[in-house]
């Protein structure tokens, strides 16, 4: 079986690359990839990041430092990474993952793009402090 679709090459072989932060992909048709821990998190398909659907998109800033802790094979179709951020949702399909690898350069600058354009930042010194937690909790006055 190949990815979702029936003509789509599988990896032969899959690299985590910690120092560099790269996922380095082999794929049987000889295609070649090296996609940045970066571009994956950003690029999630999981539903936190796409939405449900057009125009619910979630755009992802701060994610310049994020590592792969984990990945983790999903039957023969896939991977699920685990970020270091605690995100780990998203199914890469073979599918997905060679879409990535071939359109990486324009992907990455439309990223860019949006990101300059909502005024936001790869740098995760750049997000704003998380909401103080609220006290409590129990009930009791």
């Amino acid at each position: 079986m190949a990815g979702l679709h029936r003509d789509t090459p599988v990896p032969s072989e899959i690299k985590l690359h910690q120092k560099s932060r790269l996922l380095e992909l082999s794929f049987e048709d000889g295609q070649h990839f090296e996609l940045t821990y970066e571009f994956l998190r950003v690029l999630s398909p999981s539903a936190e990041v796409r939405g449900h659907g057009p125009g619910q998109e979630k755009l992802q800033a701060g994610k310049q430092a994020v590592e792969i802790e984990k990945v983790e094979p999903v039957g023969n179709y896939a991977i699920k990474l685990v970020f270091s951020d605690g995100h780990d949702s998203g199914l890469y399909s073979w599918d997905y993952l060679y879409e990535l690898g071939l359109n990486r350069e324009a992907l990455w600058q439309e990223y860019l793009e949006k990101l300059a354009a909502a005024g936001l930042s790869r740098d995760p010194a750049d997000l704003p402090p998380p909401p103080p937690r609220p006290q409590g909790g129990c009930g009791k006055h």
